[in-house]
């Protein structure tokens, strides 16, 4: 025999002469509270929060101060700056050359990161499908790929594309007939240029957004898929209307990282501009703050240039960020 306590809500009869069935928490729902953890988080977040602002914080602050600054070679040596506030912002927004860099930057970031997705999501459908031992010889391909450094990829792409002993050449020229192609310059041409630099940058990003949307498929439910099947759907519908909402913060945190790395791309633009590239007319955003810093010893400009590039990327984040956090509120 149970025994029914009378302050709870009236039992149901069960199959068990005499017994009743009781609801726990009297049939209404119970909602948890959230436990208050206290100071806890934030002294196991604390030392992370130390070293990052040991090593980014404060070369963060000298930049900003230096974008303040008259800072040349001389300050360099030792020299006292001469802070001249915003006269450098205001070189900066008022130099044409400026703004030609940042559309162009724009422009190649937006066709890589474009190329990057629509590659790297083909790819992750194919490894679904694949049989494992096509699938563990592409994944070893693709960690290959993204494993070599900018630097040697970037070589050997050039050398690829060389004027006179490239492959790219000697295979439209003998293979398929394009005479014009004989000796054909790729790098002095900015258009040409940027297609090569983009095929070097997608070819190093795709394995890492194909790994990361081929993990998010694999969580897909494989029923859903199959009724949808069943119900007439074909594969653009399913892949539009059931992989891609629930893959959607992935899609969208992928997107983001890509428009970071992209936007700030260094290496292949600087190493192809030595192969045989003409660095005024294909210099990116990272380029350019190298060479106007660096290169051309004016850090107070330079300075300028990588605080509003940092704050663009800080934008970019910010807004995908909140995205992300509205697609888990829903």
């Amino acid at each position: 025999m149970t025994t029914v306590d009378q302050d709870l809500e009236p039992a149901a009869p069960s199959a068990v002469e005499g017994e009743r069935l009781i609801a726990p928490g009297g049939g209404k729902p119970q909602r948890r509270g959230r436990r208050a953890a206290g100071f806890t988080p934030y002294a196991l977040i604390t030392p992370a929060i130390i070293v990052l602002a040991a090593i980014v914080g404060w070369p963060l602050v000298q930049l900003i101060i230096t974008s303040f600054q008259e800072f040349g070679r001389a300050q360099v040596f030792g020299a006292p700056p001469n802070w001249v506030w915003f006269d450098n912002y205001v070189d900066v927004f008022t130099d044409p050359v400026f703004y030609g860099v940042l559309g162009r930057t724009l422009l190649f970031a937006g066709a890589c990161v474009l190329v990057t997705m629509v590659l790297s999501t083909l790819i992750a459908l194919m490894l679904v499908r694949l049989p494992k031992g096509f699938r563990m010889l592409l994944t070893v391909g693709m960690l290959l790929a993204w494993a070599m450094p900018a630097l040697t990829a970037t070589i050997v792409w050039g050398w690829m594309f060389d004027t006179a002993y490239g492959v790219i050449n000697y295979a439209l020229v003998n293979w398929f007939g394009l005479a014009e192609f004989n000796q054909h310059q790729w790098l002095i041409d900015p258009l040409s240029f940027f297609m090569v630099a983009g095929i070097i940058v997608v070819w190093g990003a795709v394995p890492f957004a194909a790994f990361t949307l081929y993990a998010g498929l694999t969580q897909v439910p494989g029923e859903v898929l199959e009724a949808a099947q069943l119900d007439g759907a074909g594969g653009f519908a399913r892949f539009r209307l059931i992989i891609f909402p629930y893959l959607k913060p992935i899609f969208m945190i992928v997107t983001m990282l890509q428009v970071i790395w992209d936007l700030k791309v260094f290496t292949q633009i600087f190493a192809l501009q030595d192969i045989g590239g003409i660095r005024a007319q294909t210099n990116t955003l990272g380029v350019y703050i190298y060479q106007t810093s660096i290169a051309g010893g004016d850090f107070g400009h330079g300075g300028a240039i990588a605080v509003i590039t940092a704050v663009l990327l800080m934008a970019i984040s910010i807004y995908y960020i909140r995205q992300v956090l509205k697609e888990e509120e829903l």
